[in-house]
């Protein structure tokens, strides 16, 4: 006899563990379904985590070979182990996950090993085994874009997954796509030691930022080493002896481009291959997204589905919100994602953390706006940190002054703009952050300032 459950959960990512955690605390019995391994998904294994250990680990790297001595702390000669970084990574990853597992089974939440698929609305198959269940909830994520011209092999062609195991620093490394994965990444390496080459067909990166700030990001990372190729095309590869020679073409010009290995990262797509969904009758958009009402339900009754598997922006923690929001709303309660007030961050240094409008969307809508900016050169905290580069904007309605944007262009920024989207998610006013008192020294101060400055009261510039 199969074994029968309030809801079970199709992905153990972030969307997935996060929705099967609050379903048990509202009292339902639940299942969640993952393949083999740990638990936590892509970003959790080979994502969002790891590539922040990396991040934090080569910065550190970075830091101390070139930063550190105008605090007057000198140093010896600094070696790499990079052995020895690839295992702190592991071991945050491998605490993590076992942190999962025993969330589990303090909320007696089943695991079931092995590949979900939707055998009837009210059916989910793991192998030879068969969970019952009231409602079935899809979290199955994404997976990296792959590029025609450049297909994957693992070994010369990466992905992110491979990008963040390599066992040897390249002494080039092409990254084509200048998105967040792609600029962190290409970071990453960068620090150690290779030479990086972004290849871009936008003529901008990070294209869903702040165009004031993405530009600034775009000077700081070209002085960091970072040579970046814009309106420019991947349009293929010859494996070579010792890695790949890639063609490239920028207006109508082809040209190649030699590395040792090259990461692409062009975005990701939704994942549902195995799901049995479109088997059973759910609908999906042109892009490959099942399509949800707003409490989350597919076009088949009983079936659910939130995170990258859905439209809008693929981010854990809007995966997370989802999956939260899907599951009180099947016990009865308000169903509501914030989607304006979802912040985005790329973990460069400095870092890049943006929620709510570009001014560049603001113009696009037809909005009258009020900007205000300031720099971290004037920010005291910043000043000793010896992290002045950057600067936070912040766009206010001209007429309400209601907040509709905060972009962050500095040191802790994907700490920063959680004030940000805090105040923005109450509909702060630009006034209401500019009288609310900061603790001084602080880099929050700059968030102040930098709404006085949208009625031009800015006190440090």
């Amino acid at each position: 006899m199969a074994d029968a459950y309030d809801l079970v959960v199709v992905g153990g990512g972030p969307a997935g563990y996060t929705g099967a955690i609050r379903a048990a605390q509202l009292g339902m019995t639940v299942a969640c379904v993952e393949k083999d391994g740990p638990l936590g998904g892509t970003c959790l294994n080979v994502g969002c985590i790891p590539s922040k250990a990396l991040l934090d680990s080569s910065e550190h790297y970075h830091y101390v070979r070139q930063g550190i001595g105008v605090h007057g702390v000198r140093v010896g000669d600094v070696g790499l182990d990079l052995g020895a970084m690839m295992a702190r990574k592991e071991k945050i990853v491998g605490g993590l996950t076992s942190g999962i597992a025993g969330l589990f089974k303090k909320h007696a939440i089943t695991r079931l090993t092995g590949t979900g698929k939707l055998v009837a609305p009210d059916r989910v198959a793991v192998g030879e085994q068969v969970a019952l269940a009231k409602r079935v909830l899809l979290c199955t994520g994404s997976e990296p874009t792959p590029l025609p011209a450049l297909p994957f092999d693992g070994e010369r062609v990466l992905s992110s997954t491979e990008a963040l195991a390599l066992a040897r620093v390249p002494q080039r490394l092409v990254v084509v796509g200048a998105g967040a994965v792609g600029l962190e990444l290409g970071s990453v390496w960068r620090r150690l030691g290779a030479e990086v080459t972004v290849v871009e067909f936008l003529p901008v990166i990070v294209p869903w930022a702040d165009g004031t700030i993405g530009r600034a990001l775009k000077r700081a990372l070209e002085k960091q080493g970072i040579v970046f190729r814009m309106e420019t095309t991947a349009t293929g590869a010859e494996r070579t002896a010792d890695g790949l020679r890639l063609t490239v073409e920028a207006k109508g010009a082809a040209e190649t481009l030699e590395a040792d290995v090259a990461l692409v990262a062009v975005g990701r797509r939704p994942f549902a291959g195995g799901s049995g969904a479109r088997e059973l009758g759910v609908a999906f958009d042109a892009k490959g997204r099942i399509t949800v009402n707003d409490r989350f339900e597919t076009s088949v009754p009983g079936v659910y589905a939130v995170g990258d598997v859905i439209a809008g922006p693929m981010l854990a923690h809007k995966a997370e919100e989802e999956a939260i929001a899907a599951v009180e709303g099947m016990a009865g309660h308000p169903v509501h994602v914030n989607y304006d007030v979802i912040p985005n961050v790329v973990y460069t240094a400095p870092e890049l953390a943006s929620v709510g409008l570009s001014e560049e969307a603001c113009k696009e809508k037809g909005l009258a706006v009020r900007t205000g900016t300031f720099p971290f050169q004037a920010n005291a905290r910043a000043r000793c940190l010896d992290a002045t580069e950057g600067s936070v904007k912040v766009i206010a309605d001209a007429t309400s002054d209601r907040v509709l944007g905060v972009h962050i262009l500095g040191p802790r920024a994907s700490d920063l703009i959680a004030e940000a989207a805090l105040a923005m998610e109450f509909g702060a006013s630009s006034e209401d952050i500019a009288r609310t008192c900061h603790a001084h020294p602080t880099l929050p101060e700059a968030l102040k300032e930098a709404a006085l400055g949208v009625a031009k009261r800015s006190l440090n510039i």
